[in-house]
């Protein structure tokens, strides 16, 4: 067995030991499967049917009503109780656990809408008569892959910005940190609201504006580990030796920065679902009927006779932001408990 393989050994047993991170990293790894398979679990499309003889897949293809023997040529709608008891004639379907998706209007509600939770909808529904538990899990599908994404290439922009000034230092080190001062001092929010005035916003767009400034909070660490690595001799030795700089920093220096990277991941991951569940709630987010979970508090927020969307989206945020913050603790524990091991071996 490597060294290298003995230490990741270590570094995961101690973070095992963290029974706390250790756990949240599972809960949020079910959490996420369940909700990238969303469609699967909340949909108004039934998952298979057997008609006629024949097997249909409605998830995948769009089927008229007339192959199920209905009147009309558009699309079936399985939420028909006349649809279903023509499917039920000459065979059967097999409906998902929530049989309504993220923008079904539920009009056989048994009060107004918003209606209060039932055996039928388990967190009630919103004041547009959508079922909450099934936007919630949308919701946390779209807040999960914003904040992955985001977290992922403000890492590269970040590594990258931060490398270069640290590696380097000098007049460019000099340059890039009062870059790095006037962009972070730009108001983020105002940048948004006026974008959002010019262009209609939507998950990519919105993705890309907050990346212009997310990626500044991983530059002061990257910038550190380089500053403090540079001038070692072994570094010294590989310039003397003719490798290449671009060698150099990859190779030699970016392995020890990863380390202090991994451990703000899941902050960031944080930061970002933050920001898009703000930007939702202010009305600056995704567009209707996108399902997100600052909508949903902002329905909370104008619907205060109606609890359960307030409560729904508020513990649907902080159960998620706090898994990611646990984990992150475990990671930076984990790793500070690695390094001080390897100083005092040294010593």
């Amino acid at each position: 067995m490597t060294r290298k393989s003995i230490l990741n050994q270590r570094r995961f047993l101690a973070f095992k030991q963290n029974r706390r991170a250790y756990f949240s990293l599972w809960i949020f790894g079910a959490l996420f499967v369940l909700c990238m398979n969303a469609q699967f679990i909340a949909n108004d499309k039934p998952l298979f049917i057997r008609y006629g003889g024949a097997n249909y897949f409605p998830l995948f293809y769009n089927y008229p009503e007339t192959i199920f023997g209905g009147d009309f040529e558009s699309i079936a709608n399985y939420n028909d109780p006349y649809l279903q008891n023509k499917i039920l004639e000459k065979g059967f379907f097999i409906m998902p656990l929530i049989p309504y998706t993220y923008d079904s209007v539920i009009y056989d509600l048994p009060s107004p809408a918003p209606s209060p939770p039932s055996l039928k909808n388990l967190l009630g529904t919103d004041d547009l008569g959508r079922d909450v538990l099934a936007r919630l899990l949308y919701g946390l599908k779209t807040s999960i892959l914003f904040g992955l994404i985001l977290t992922f290439f403000s890492s590269i922009i970040g590594l990258f910005f931060g490398a270069i000034c640290g590696y380097f230092g000098g007049k460019v080190d000099l340059f890039g940190q009062r870059l790095i001062e006037i962009w972070s001092g730009m108001p983020i929010l105002f940048v948004l609201i006026i974008f959002a005035s010019l262009l209609e916003p939507n998950f990519w767009s919105i993705l890309c504006v907050v990346l212009l400034f997310s990626w500044i909070t991983l530059v002061p660490f990257v910038r550190a580990e380089f500053l403090k690595v540079r001038n070692l001799d072994y570094i010294k030795a590989a310039k003397m030796l003719g490798v290449s700089h671009f060698r150099i920093i990859i190779h030699h220096i970016l392995p020890n920065a990863l380390v202090a990277t991994i451990t703000y991941l899941p902050f960031i991951l944080c930061g970002s679902i933050t920001t898009l569940a703000s930007l939702d709630f202010l009305g600056l987010g995704l567009p209707p009927p996108s399902a997100s979970l600052g909508e949903i508090l902002s329905q909370g927020k104008n619907n205060l006779n109606a609890p359960w969307l307030g409560l729904s989206g508020f513990f649907a945020l902080s159960i998620l932001l706090c898994l990611l913050v646990f984990i992150g603790e475990g990671l930076r524990d984990c790793l500070r408990s690695e390094s001080i091991t390897i100083r005092g071996n040294a010593k």
